[in-house]
């Protein structure tokens, strides 16, 4: 359409653009209504093109209160006791808690006797520390 026949151009001057009484086509009520009115009338169709996911709510998490957030396996020890062991005696001592860790697993193999101190472990980890000749502490000892 040719600038010259536009609407706005036949309207300059008019205050209102051919919209009746000042202020209308201006207000919440032209638009339906302000912010997320009319999700379930009006605007459903919108609302289920490009928020379907408005309503309803997400379902129930249960409580989880003990998560284990670092741990190591069995077949870490040997490097962690190059890292971080010390030897007290003949023992060798790795403390797996001052470093953090949470929990020690059963996965893998073990050669050497650690005596690993460590908040939980797992029966496999504990069955396989003493096999080695090791054993495995917990806070309390």
């Amino acid at each position: 359409m040719a600038t010259r026949y536009r609407k706005t151009r036949k309207l300059r001057g008019s205050r209102t653009y051919g919209w009746g009484q000042v202020a209308q086509h201006r207000a919440s009520g032209h638009k339906g209504g302000l912010g997320n009115a009319g999700l379930l009338k009006h605007h459903f169709s919108s609302m289920l093109k490009y928020d379907p996911d408005h309503f309803g709510h997400d379902s129930t998490h249960p409580p989880h209160p003990i998560i284990a957030k670092k741990w190591a396996s069995v077949r870490d020890l040997d490097d962690l006791f190059t890292k971080f062991g010390k030897k007290e005696g003949e023992k060798k001592v790795i403390d797996l808690n001052s470093k953090g860790y949470d929990k020690l697993l059963g996965g893998g193999k073990i050669t050497n006797a650690y005596t690993v101190k460590v908040p939980k472990f797992t029966a496999s980890a504990q069955e396989k520390v003493k096999q080695a000749g090791g054993e495995v502490l917990t806070e309390n000892g």
